[in-house]
């Protein structure tokens, strides 16, 4: 649907001797690491994680990370760093709203004393996962738990900074890279004589490549219409349930010959209530994408193509490169 032209973008891309960087937070995360790919094309890109010497990239105390923004003067700030670890964030509270909160509100009200575009990933986490329609941008968010408030109250920090910003709100996140659904499946499928998965919660597995690219896109988009700043939903196209993902795995990975003990049969689903974890999770994580891609002219792909390519990563690696 994209056509590139001549038309040339006022930031950074290509100017990048006026120009600040590009600053990447959370480099080392499942979409941190594919943001270093896809970003790396638009300008000079300077990556930290929490770890970085030289600058402060540490979330967990935020007001230091103004020092980093005003050392770099970027003219772009993507925050790809986050507390994801969503039970436990129900008993650490408080650093979960530094991490969520807290931090991004820093973050936006420096891009926004610079002239900078922050980038900011949220979650279908904060909806409470009722009915079964896709909820769009405009849709009521009453999060369930401690790390769906605070990644809302981030997105109400960015907001009232009146920065430029891009707020993208995804679901069911996963890389090659790290530990994930499908290699636990496939681990648990090649042990084990019967798997219980959840079949109650619906969303779409998203590939963090796919957000990075879908990023990087729309940030070149971006530069040349200010105005698409804003909200927007970001993930995989269709639906499934954790059962209909961890049965598309072990049968794909069991129809090339990979060693899978796990009978068809003995895939066994069962309701969320059955269970229970300390965080509750949203049943209904459907996510209508439609303002995003009429946005920035994008097609989202069908969540089964991106756990296919990470499958061929995983089992096939010969094959996938």
């Amino acid at each position: 649907m994209h056509t590139l032209t001549e038309d040339r973008p006022r930031w950074p891309l290509d100017d990048t001797a006026t120009a600040g960087p590009i600053l990447l937070f959370g480099k080392n995360g499942q979409v941190g690491w594919e943001l270093q790919r896809a970003l790396a094309p638009l300008g000079e890109l300077r990556a930290l994680d929490h770890d970085s010497t030289v600058l402060h990239a540490d979330f967990s105390r935020p007001e230091a990370l103004a020092d980093t923004v005003r050392a770099l003067r970027p003219s772009v700030i993507v925050n790809a760093a986050a507390h994801t670890a969503v039970d436990r964030a129900e008993a650490e509270p408080d650093l979960a709203r530094r991490l969520n909160t807290t931090a991004p509100g820093v973050l936006a009200r420096e891009a926004a004393a610079i002239g900078a575009t922050l980038v900011h990933y949220s979650t279908d986490y904060v909806f409470d996962g009722s009915g079964t329609l896709p909820r769009d941008e405009g849709a009521l968010a009453a999060p369930l738990s401690v790390y769906g408030r605070t990644k809302l109250d981030g997105e109400q920090e960015i907001m009232a900074s009146g920065c430029r910003h891009l707020i993208l709100r995804t679901s069911w996140v996963y890389a090659a890279r790290g530990s994930n659904f499908a290699k636990t499946m496939l681990r648990l499928a090649s042990q084990r004589d019967q798997l219980r998965v959840i079949d109650d919660q619906i969303g779409a597995p998203t590939g963090a490549d796919l957000l990075a690219d879908a990023t990087a896109h729309a940030l070149r988009t971006l530069a040349q219409k200010p105005e698409l700043a804003g909200l927007y939903h970001l993930a995989a196209s269709g639906e499934t349930s954790w059962h209909g993902y961890a049965r598309f795995v072990i049968e794909w990975s069991r129809s090339r010959g990979h060693p899978i003990q796990l009978a068809p049969e003995q895939l066994l689903p069962i309701p969320t209530r059955d269970y229970p974890t300390p965080a509750p999770r949203p049943l209904n994580s459907r996510l209508d994408t439609t303002r995003f891609r009429r946005a920035f002219g994008l097609t989202l792909p069908p969540w089964e193509a991106g756990v296919t390519r990470l499958l061929h990563e995983l089992l096939d690696p010969a094959a996938a490169a």
